[in-house]
């Protein structure tokens, strides 16, 4: 199905006009994230500890997760992970934490 903006939706993911693909956080949370922040602050979902981060803001979040923040290693230990999949995974985090 083409989309007005030069986009196509294929298997439920938009690919755009420059053929890059946009990030599913669900995706790149689930076997990247997930298991850290079941155990470890802040925890998935847990509204009054994502509160404070989600009041710096999207971009600050993500850019500590590139550098690393207290326990959790630069990229969250994942190096391959691009800046687009960790700001999709911080926005999913966000998204099901406020």
């Amino acid at each position: 199905m083409k989309l007005p903006l030069c986009g196509y939706v294929v298997a439920g993911v938009l690919l755009v006009a420059s053929g890059a693909q946009a990030a599913d956080g669900q995706a790149v949370w689930d076997p990247n994230c997930a298991a850290c922040h079941k155990m470890m602050a802040p925890k998935f979902g847990d509204k009054a500890a994502w509160a404070p981060l989600i009041k710096q803001g999207t971009d600050a979040l993500v850019a500590s997760v590139i550098k690393g923040k207290g326990a959790m290693p630069a990229r969250g230990g994942k190096p391959t992970l691009s800046d687009a999949d960790i700001k999709a995974a911080v926005e999913y985090a966000e998204s099901k934490s406020q």
